[in-house]
């Protein structure tokens, strides 16, 4: 826990991004939807009038730093909490300061920095001191407050969605660290434009990252009589890798998945090729991918092309025994066969409707036809009675009824006339005509 204030002491020492910290709304840049001129949040700022709210979005877009600004302005007492070094104890001392302060009629407006990292019952302990105002919490989360913040605590804080920065915002960023004296503007650094526009890209809509990346570039520039100047081999090297958002256990790993998916589904090799590179390059493990796409296989081409399936089977096998990064181009070949095939989802509407009534209805008794008759007993009780033997007829069909008697009509599979199965469905139909006539 620490108070903060809006003179902290900002040592030259400290990062070039915590160095420029913007310390008011006009030196805060991008969030126009929020805080934009006449927007709420802004307004809420400005009045001093704040609630609970959350601030959700990636890293680096300046949830913390909207937060030091409120802290700047705010005529209560403001506490920073981290949710990755606190825990019931600490949140316990806070809230009984709160409480105390309230009582003299102050208010209390409590920063908790990645809430997410709390769990329940650590959430829960900030309820009820919400609930009767003791403090006014504002939460920081990269992670989906849907999923991560407890819905009765949720319900009592205002969303705000804070958004990646776009380029023409970093690059602006960039520039006014060149020119502010708490950054570079006491020295004379010789960048680009491209240069700045290729830093901007690289971030990604981190502005952390552009201003660590510009700060790695001059450090590493050719210092000469005329100042600093940044040379396209250190920036190459500074931007190498693309920096990537990614989490494998945060909403970003299911909305890539999603994509992929979708993009599948629309017979889009290309979304669907970029989507796969995103994970992969993000750190995913291909496996995974690989099993997604054998559920795919199934669920969305099905009977239409059954060699669907192999080929997303036989993918998993090629990454099990290369690993990355050999076994990429396994993963895109299965993806472009994949979404290039015939869809036909009768399979996975055939599965549905068929769990459906297995799980709502009377579990129907095996009919006796279908049993087994091991045993002298299971003959006399009639096991087996009835039962037609296919391999017997002409047709290799018989009139022997399968389902239960409650079931006997219904009809789960309805094939497609996409690819093959419309060979399926008119194997289908002719067995179906051959019942009705017999």
């Amino acid at each position: 826990m620490e108070q903060m204030s809006l003179f902290d002491d900002r040592q030259w020492s400290a990062p070039l991004a915590e160095r420029l910290r913007p310390r008011t709304l006009e030196e805060f840049v991008g969030q126009e939807h929020l805080l934009g001129k006449g927007k709420m949040l802004r307004s809420l700022i400005e009045k001093d009038q704040i609630s609970s709210m959350i601030f959700w979005g990636p890293p680096g877009v300046g949830k913390t730093t909207l937060a030091s600004i409120i802290a700047g302005r705010t005529r209560a007492e403001f506490i920073n909490f981290s949710a990755v070094t606190s825990g019931i104890k600490e949140i316990r001392e806070v809230m009984a300061q709160a409480e105390e302060s309230r009582k003299m009629g102050l208010r209390t407006v409590l920063f908790v920095d990645e809430i997410h990292r709390f769990n329940k019952a650590q959430q829960d302990a900030f309820l009820p001191f919400v609930e009767k105002g003791s403090i006014i919490l504002i939460g920081a989360t990269t992670e989906n407050p849907s999923f991560e913040v407890n819905g009765a605590l949720l319900s009592r804080c205002r969303v705000f969605v804070l958004h990646a920065l776009e380029e023409k915002d970093l690059v602006q960023l960039l520039k006014n660290a060149l020119k502010n004296p708490a950054g570079y503007g006491n020295q004379n650094v010789q960048i680009t434009e491209t240069q700045l526009a290729a830093i901007a890209a690289f971030a990604n809509g981190d502005a952390r990252t552009a201003l660590n990346t510009l700060e790695m570039t001059v450090t590493n520039g050719e210092i000469s009589a005329e100042g600093i100047r940044v040379t396209d081999q250190v920036l190459e090297q500074c931007i190498s890798r693309k920096s990537l958002l990614y989490d494998k256990s945060g909403e970003e790993h299911y909305n890539l998945i999603s994509a992929l998916h979708k993009s599948m589904r629309n017979s889009d090799p290309d979304a669907a090729i970029y989507w796969m590179c995103r994970m992969l390059e993000g750190g995913e493990n291909p496996l995974y991918i690989a099993r997604r796409l054998i559920r795919f296989a199934s669920e969305d081409i099905g009977m239409a092309d059954s060699r669907a399936l192999q080929v997303a089977v036989a993918a998993y096998q090629a990454c099990h025994f290369l690993g990355m990064p050999e076994c990429d181009v396994h993963l895109t070949h299965a993806v472009v066969y994949l979404a290039m095939a015939p869809k036909s989802n009768a399979l996975y509407k055939a599965c549905e409707a068929c769990k459906q009534d297995v799980r709502g209805k009377r579990a129907e008794p095996v009919p006796l036809q279908l049993r087994n008759a091991p045993t002298k007993l299971m003959k006399e009780l009639d096991y087996g009675k009835g039962y037609q033997y296919a391999h017997d007829t002409e047709e290799k069909l018989t009139h022997m009824e399968c389902m239960p008697e409650s079931l006997k009509d219904r009809k789960y599979y309805h094939p497609t006339d996409q690819g093959e199965e419309a060979q399926t469905k008119e194997r289908l139909e002719e067995i179906e005509e051959w019942r009705n006539q017999k």
